[in-house]
């Protein structure tokens, strides 16, 4: 009886499934509440504007490109998630430029808050919608007056405007800060994975020997 043909080394892995990382969630959620933070708060047309809607889609579709091409190319997804960590980051010092020119308070890192908003898995921009005016009528009485001095055109003119665009972009920070946080793990198990398994020419390789191997075994019985 003859023994089974072990199997060969696998030369392509799994990928895709994108939409099952929690990172990529995040991503596509960050996205759509930029969007509509931008429609809102930010002066149409501006370079300000189309970068913040840049910055965001190139997180989210970065993620599902680097996902998308592990299957051959390790280090180009490892590549494209640093891309897609770096696009966040910058949208997130964009966020916290609008809170500073305003004059409006960055919620500190430890502000309860932040856990708030992270423990309500918010999954949609309609339920980040939801959650803020939540926030906004338990903190009614703790409204910051509007501060003096030359408003823009899309500067927020009442104490509620203020209150609504000081929380919707530390949602819009947290998120990105939330984004990273996931990125940041993700590029360092994407890393370990290439050193330890190589990329698809190494496992090409491998498998050509181990043809090669097997047929110089089987011409010597």
């Amino acid at each position: 009886m003859e023994k089974p043909t072990p199997p060969h080394p696998q030369i392509l892995q799994p990928s895709g499934g994108y939409e099952k990382l929690v990172s990529y969630q995040v991503a596509k959620l960050l996205y759509a509440v930029t969007v509509r933070f931008v429609d809102r708060y930010i002066p149409a047309g501006s370079r300000t504007a189309d970068q913040m809607e840049q910055a965001a889609r190139s997180g989210e579709r970065n993620i599902a490109e680097g996902s998308k091409l592990s299957a051959t190319t390790k280090k180009l997804e490892l590549n494209l998630t640093n891309v897609a960590r770096a696009s966040i980051d910058e949208l997130r010092k964009d966020y916290e430029s609008f809170l500073e020119h305003r004059k409006l308070p960055l919620w500190e890192p430890m502000d309860p808050r932040r856990k708030e908003l992270s423990n309500a898995r918010c999954k949609d921009p309609d339920e980040v919608a939801h959650w803020i005016k939540a926030l906004w009528e338990r903190e009614k009485e703790q409204r910051i007056r509007l501060s003096e001095g030359p408003r823009t055109a899309r500067t927020p003119r009442t104490a509620k405007d203020r209150a609504y665009a000081e929380i919707s972009a530390n949602v819009g920070q947290t998120l990105c800060k939330i984004a990273l946080h996931l990125l940041d793990k993700q590029v360092n198990s994407q890393a370990r994975a290439f050193e330890q398994e190589g990329g698809f020419s190494e496992r090409l390789y491998k498998v050509r020997q181990e043809v090669k191997r097997r047929q110089q075994a089987k011409d010597g019985s």
